[in-house]
């Protein structure tokens, strides 16, 4: 196919028999050189000017031929902007517009002030700096905003964004215990890691620690993974007080221990029957953490009833409450290797499938008066009752946000842009916990969200058809497509792997997770039991359907490729889709001039 590249000014006009044809699918009919030469000389009376009589005006070309005039013209020529044509009937015609991008940019705020957030948290995490020289410098940086210019205004807007995100990083680290040597502690225990052959790994929070020589308890801080032998079982909202020494994350545990660290963990301390001087567990404090941790515990005991073989119980535990304790080394290797383990880690899909649901059950409530004021605060407190179901992991946070913004937008008929809603919530999520930019889960959930706005759906809206069949198929592969490229090269610089089948595996995959997730969140809000068998058997066949697949895709030979990038590796290849999705919002699609009726 053949093509040219057409470089026009403000408006695109090509002549057409007698006409002019705009970019407005407008006609004028098209003056003659006589007549605007002599318009050109009435305008220059008009305005008090003398005529150039070195160098006038050229009637056959009606442009000024002198030096002067060119540069004059040039001076206040309108940026021009290229336009790629294809010459045939119906054929689309793309322009690179800077205005198309500044205008797009201006509708995502809390995009521009993401990254200089991030920055700060970046650079707080490698540089420490006085608080009052933080403070000191956001005030500056304020007062500037108000009082300088548009473009210093946004210098300094951002520069006041960096500092924040510097002083919030500084405000939110807090002194840690003593590690390597014996203490006593007292713990609140916050969940249950992980549970194997009877031992247990529990993630708690310290309280207090004892002063050996004073015997005086002081306050402290810090999260404390507490292993636990099977003579002793700490269970989520215990209190207890331990005594052990307190062995801090090295080199030798290599990611795990980096990723711990970064969520706030000191250190790994074991735990047995001598070492556990008190256990309560009556008196747990009330807060949303130990609402969540009831309402955690009471979904997978519910879940429990549907008896289902243990690798399909597993994956209704782990796909609908975030319960992953179950779950064999096996199965999740099986996973990993066919580049479909963000199955198992409730993110946006099951709170979209939850959201889902929630809309079609409340579909009657509008058919009373202010019934469609009722649907959207009982959708919106559905969405996160099912996240405090989950434990409000970083990913359902993320969407639990990302939808009750996309409810309020649909009650309100107000427009949503999925972009700025994302920076938004990122932006409000590092507010309060700087340290989840270092975090996998995060960065993971919030990259494969972008990929999906910034490529899936613009994919979606080119691959659409008359046909609504046709676009489910092509949505969920364009969408799982856009998920898995955007994530593949930080899957690559952390784990060292990259799926192939996962690519192909996923739409279908995808619709078999509808099935499990919500057949399962049906069960959760339907009382009694008398409805057991069936969805134990429908969730139960979905669930087999899906590990069947998962293992037979991980037997393959080419199921994945061990490829490990490098850090600079990763910036690059991040720094293409950058610039790419960037090139993309400033294209501006047209219909090309041929397509046009006379």
């Amino acid at each position: 196919m053949s093509f040219c590249i057409i470089h026009t000014s403000e408006r695109l006009i090509l002549p057409k028999n007698n006409y002019l044809y705009e970019s407005e699918n407008r006609r004028i009919r098209k003056p003659t050189l006589e007549a605007d030469a002599t318009k050109r000389r009435e305008y220059s009376a008009a305005k008090g000017g003398k005529a150039n009589r070195k160098y006038p005006i050229d009637e056959a070309r009606d442009c000024p031929r002198g030096p002067a005039e060119r540069r004059k013209r040039k001076k206040h020529k309108v940026k021009a902007r290229f336009s790629v044509h294809f010459p045939r009937p119906g054929s689309v015609m793309l322009r690179l517009k800077s205005e198309n991008l500044r205008s797009k940019l201006r509708r995502m705020p809390m995009l521009r002030a993401l990254p200089p957030l991030a920055a700060g948290i970046l650079l707080a995490d490698h540089y420490v700096l006085p608080l009052w020289l933080l403070v000191g410098g956001f005030l500056v940086c304020g007062i500037l905003a108000l009082l300088a210019d548009d473009r210093g205004a946004n210098l300094a807007t951002l520069g006041a964004i960096l500092l924040f995100g510097m002083t919030v990083t500084e405000l939110g680290h807090t002194p840690a215990p003593p590690t390597g040597t014996p203490g006593e502690y007292e713990i609140i225990v916050r969940e249950r890691l992980s549970e194997r052959e009877g031992k247990t790994a529990s993630g708690t929070t310290i309280r207090a620690l004892r002063n050996s020589e004073t015997g005086e308890w002081l306050p402290a801080a810090g999260n404390l993974v507490v292993r636990c032998d099977s003579s002793t079982a700490l269970n989520p909202g215990d209190r207890a007080v331990v005594r052990g020494k307190i062995y801090p994350f090295t080199a030798r545990h290599g990611g795990y221990g980096r990723l711990m660290t970064r969520r706030g963990y000191v250190g790994t301390l074991y735990l047995n029957r001598s070492s556990l001087l008190l256990h309560d567990t009556l008196h747990r404090e009330f807060s949303p953490r130990h609402l969540s941790l009831f309402l955690h515990e009471r979904a997978v005991a519910r879940l429990d009833r549907l008896a289902l073989a243990s690798d399909e119980q597993a994956l209704c535990n782990a796909m609908t409450a975030g319960d992953r304790r179950s779950l064999s080394p096996a199965l999740r290797a099986a996973y990993s290797r066919s580049g479909t383990s963000h199955l198992l880690a409730v993110s946006g899909l099951h709170v979209g499938i939850v959201f889902l649901l929630a809309n079609l059950l409340l579909w009657w409530l509008p058919l009373f008066r202010h019934g469609h004021i009722l649907r959207n605060i009982a959708v919106i407190l559905l969405i996160w009752l099912y996240a405090a179901t989950t434990g409000f992991p970083p990913s359902v946070v993320r969407a639990a946000l990302m939808f009750s913004v996309l409810q309020f937008a649909l009650a309100s008929s107000s427009e949503y842009v999925g972009m700025n809603t994302l920076a938004g919530v990122a932006f409000v999520m590092l507010l309060f916990h700087p340290d989840y930019l270092f975090d996998i889960s995060f960065q993971l959930s919030f990259i494969a969200v972008a990929g999906i706005i910034a490529w899936g759906l613009p994919l979606c809206r080119l691959l659409r058809t008359r046909r609504k069949s046709i676009d489910m198929l092509t949505a969920t592969l364009a969408i799982g497509f856009s998920a898995s490229a955007a994530t593949a090269p930080l899957i690559s610089h952390t784990f060292g792997q990259i799926s192939v089948v996962g690519l192909a595996l996923n739409p279908v995959v995808i619709l078999l997770s509808y099935v499990v997730v919500g057949s399962c969140t049906l069960w959760l809000v339907i009382p009694g039991t008398a409805l057991a068998p069936l969805f134990s058997d429908v969730a139960g066949f979905a669930a087999q359907a899906q590990n069947e697949l998962i293992r037979a895709a991980a037997s393959l030979p080419a199921a994945a490729l061990d490829i490990r990038l490098t850090t600079t590796q990763c910036w690059i290849v991040y720094g293409l889709f950058i610039f790419a999705t960037l090139l993309l919002w400033s294209t501006e699609r047209k219909k090309s001039v041929s397509s046009l009726p006379e």
